[in-house]
């Protein structure tokens, strides 16, 4: 399955020792107060690992060569990005289809670490001061930035870029950026950043971990418009060529400003970044072993079983590798669009779930490689388990009558068939809750409480996932529940997404180590009523907008797990998807022209947010090029 994992790290707080008296900036809004500490890196509850005079991240290759082309297709997406296509090189708004790679264009004001769960470091910024009631982030620029053109960065330009996105990005920005009063640059250097009352504990870095644009560059441009012109930019690559629907290119800077600092020694190490896209998944399989592009991460068991005894793994050109996962793996499954009539009463989506044989898929579609999806928040600690601890309940109880009962028992989970692909007791469970749900039987057909027939939609933009379909359409069929599955091009799927235009819809919802204003993206009302939002399934309530707000106003993480838990706990209970399945480890082959670090980082494996994903971590090696041009 392709996951789905554009992570910017939503963090907040001040490391280190910064537990003296904070700093006072005198803006208007924001009271004076005791002279503050500058602060070199930051993090959701103040534990750093790397120190102020720090030199580089553990886990980089100080020495590894710069050069050669590393090529791929996207594995991950964000904002208004898609896995087979782009028309864009704007991949920050709602309209069109971003490109891949941007983020590599652009610098941030800090820089994630991939060995914490959500720590960053100075990046364009090189300090950050708090004021006493940290509803003020004072960032203090580096004075060496620049963009492309060889202009300065400056403070102006990070007030103009957090300003803009929180008025014209993409919504799922203008969601996270909701407790962002506005940004003022005092001067050059110094830019002040102002945030609501109350506001989510993770919002202050989650801006911190925004690209910054050039004011002068859109002073006769639109912003939130497509273009395939290529946007100012000042991090470690700049875009090369590029064809519409087919490729992009990212060239490396060779003089670039920010290649020694810190959060960047040992990484940006090929000469050339470049995404290939296809529209179809077994297609740019073949591209792989016709070595069209050089690094792939495999998502589909089937192939992964199947077909990696090409000649070039046989003779040892290709390799595989298989490294664990140990982040959480976020919510893959079936989102039920509870938007529609049909679908509002719970009953009918538990039967919903009865209906899909998980077991018999793993074993005869996927090869066993799966294990099954319970939580949003699965592979965490922040997923339910037994009955709530009293801290849970401590959450939940203002809530009892307003929520499901089994809130307050076992979290819900999906059932356990026989694996014969058509569970007979499963199937008699979802007809006995259909007709609770007074969804009767006429003449072979399941009908709908106003007597018209129960027909529904399956959406994908992927052909590989139409044998996942199979099994449960066929179950639905003896439920007399009209299922048809249709394949659209990403296009219209991502339109129809955005505008919740669909009755079941496969996706990943995915969890960082310490989520926070995300969650609102994921299970509030106002998510659900947005376009464009994460909140497939329409999920809302008092409980759940109660329950998020809690979690972002933790100031621990266990205050954050028991919220998380108590969040998971509703959610579940809502019957709002059919879960589906995860890997409990990364998949990579790649042409042997490469090396890594031996040991890479924990949450940065397939995580291209910031610059710090496998891409920029590995190295081209000259001498496995050389073989490997010998072997053809």
């Amino acid at each position: 399955m392709t996951q789905m994992s554009r992570r910017h790290v939503l963090v907040l707080g001040v490391g280190g020792t910064l537990s003296a008296s904070l700093g006072a900036l005198m803006l208007p809004g924001a009271r004076a107060s005791e002279a503050g500490i500058e602060a070199h890196g930051i993090s959701a509850f103040g534990d750093l690992k790397y120190s102020a005079d720090f030199h580089h991240f553990d886990y980089v290759n100080l020495d590894a060569p710069k050069g050669g082309t590393f090529s791929l297709i996207p594995s991950t997406k964000g904002y208004n990005q898609s896995f087979q296509t782009f028309n864009s090189l704007n991949a920050f708004i709602l309209k069109g289809e971003g490109a891949q790679g941007m983020d590599l264009t652009f610098v941030t004001l800090m820089a994630h670490a991939g060995d914490e769960p959500d720590a960053m470091y100075g990046f364009a910024a090189k300090s950050v001061q708090l004021s006493a009631d940290k509803l003020a982030y004072r960032f203090t620029m580096r004075p060496e930035a620049r963009f492309h053109d060889g202009s300065k960065l400056t403070a102006h330009d990070v007030a103009f870029s957090i300003n803009v996105l929180k008025e014209k990005g993409h919504p799922l920005i203008q969601i996270q950026m909701r407790d962002v009063k506005g940004a003022e640059a005092l001067d050059d250097a110094t830019v002040v950043v102002t945030f609501a009352e109350k506001r989510a504990r993770d919002v202050p870095l989650y801006v911190a971990g925004l690209p910054i644009f050039s004011k002068a560059y859109y002073a006769n441009r639109s912003f939130e418009e497509t273009t395939t012109e290529t946007p100012l930019g000042s991090g470690p690559y700049k875009v090369g060529k590029f064809e519409i629907n087919r490729f992009i290119e990212f060239e490396r800077v060779k003089d670039w400003w920010g290649a020694d600092l810190p959060v960047c020694r040992g990484s940006n190490n090929f000469d050339v970044i470049r995404y290939e896209f296809y529209r179809d998944r077994d297609v740019a399989f073949e591209g792989f072993t016709g070595k069209n592009y050089l690094y792939r991460e495999e998502f589909t068991s089937r192939i992964w079983a199947t077909r990696y005894d090409f000649p070039a793994i046989r003779d040892g050109r290709v390799k595989r590798e298989q490294v664990p996962d140990q982040t959480p793996s976020g919510g893959q499954g079936w989102f039920i669009n509870t938007r529609r009539d049909k679908f509002k009463n719970p009953k009918v989506r538990e039967a919903l779930n009865c209906a899909f044989d998980f077991e018999w898929t793993n074993k005869t579609i996927m090869y066993g490689a799966y294990a099954r999806t319970r939580s949003p928040f699965q592979n965490s600690d922040l997923v339910a388990e037994g009955l709530p601890s009293p801290e849970e309940l401590k959450l939940l109880e203002p809530f009892r009558g307003q929520v499901p009962d089994d809130v307050f028992g076992e979290p819900f989970v999906p059932p356990v068939s026989d694996g014969s692909g058509q569970d007979r007791a499963l199937l008699r469970r979802a007809q006995q809750l259909l007709q609770k749900a007074q969804f009767p039987v006429k003449d072979g057909k399941r009908l709908l409480p106003n007597g018209e027939v129960f027909a529904v939609e399956f959406l994908t933009d992927e052909a590989s996932f139409q044998p996942h379909h199979a099994s449960f359409l066929k179950n639905l069929g003896v439920l007399g529940i009209e299922a048809n599955l249709r394949l659209i091009d990403a296009v219209q799927y991502r339109a129809r997404l955005e505008s919740f235009d669909f009755d079941f819809a496969i996706q990943r919802l995915t969890m960082s180590a310490t989520p926070g204003d995300s969650l609102r993206t994921y299970f509030t009302s106002q998510a659900a009523a947005t376009k464009g939002s994460y909140n497939y399934a329409g999920a809302g309530s008092p409980a759940l907008d109660a329950l998020v707000e809690k979690a972002m106003a933790a100031e621990t993480r266990n205050e954050l797990t028991i919220a998380c838990r108590a969040i998971d706990r509703v959610f579940r209970a809502g019957r709002y998807w059919v879960p589906q399945w995860y890997n409990t480890s990364h998949r990579l082959a790649y042409w042997d022209q490469f090396s890594h670090p031996a040991n890479l980082p924990r949450y940065a494996i397939s995580d291209y947010a910031s610059g710090v994903g496998e891409r920029t971590l590995w190295w081209y090696d000259r001498a496995k090029a050389a073989k490997l041009e010998q072997a053809k």
